[in-house]
């Protein structure tokens, strides 16, 4: 029998500890779901999760890393999304819709991921209903920040969209390089250089 990485297990704790704090999910259903991320990852610095034209097949659980969420172009990488320790990631268009992703998921650090696949995952959703409340409330809070971070862009300042940042993810500043943090507030690095 192989070994399970001993980041796997880690991760596996952490997200039982993660959906522990939901009042409402009972310990055997989160231990069933936990149960299916049997896929374990590890991306390097600058490695990809996901490529565009790939169709995404997974939910991933993010144990260690940094991930940032892109869209590419001909003429740039425009950052749409970073994601952090503890924290679902998936190029969701591709993963809900089972079309080619658009985006790309790349680690900035080297990263250690779990993954459960989308017909498990969706088994897990249809057996609990606490489970299924818990990933209404997932897609919530990833819609409400979506629609913080249009609000950003749409401001005519830089000044504004980094303050905004600023009060909403301080931690971002610690984990992400500068350049990123400039194509995802959409203004240069050296007008967000002036301004820090």
């Amino acid at each position: 029998m192989a070994s399970v990485p001993a980041f796997a297990a880690a991760a596996r704790a952490l997200l039982t500890d993660t959906l522990s704090g939901a009042p409402y999910l009972p310990a055997a259903e989160v231990a069933d779901f936990v149960a299916g991320w049997t896929r374990e990852l590890r991306v390097p610095r600058h490695g990809f999760l996901v490529s565009p034209g790939q169709t995404e097949q997974y939910l991933y659980f993010v144990h260690h890393g940094t991930l940032r969420i892109f869209y590419p172009t001909a003429d740039e990488e425009i950052c749409v999304g970073f994601v952090h320790p503890g924290n679902l990631v998936c190029s969701f268009p591709s993963f809900a819709l089972g079309r080619p992703s658009e985006y790309a998921i790349q680690a900035l650090r080297a990263s250690g991921l779990i993954a459960i696949g989308r017909p498990a995952f969706q088994a897990c959703l249809d057996r609990s209903p606490g489970l299924a409340r818990l990933w209404r409330f997932e897609l919530e809070k990833t819609l409400v920040g979506r629609m913080e971070h249009e609000i950003d862009l749409l401001l005519p300042e830089p000044a504004q969209r980094l303050e905004r940042l600023r009060q909403r993810s301080p931690h971002i500043f610690q984990t992400v390089p500068k350049k990123y943090l400039a194509s995802y507030l959409r203004m240069t690095p050296e007008t967000l250089s002036r301004l820090r």
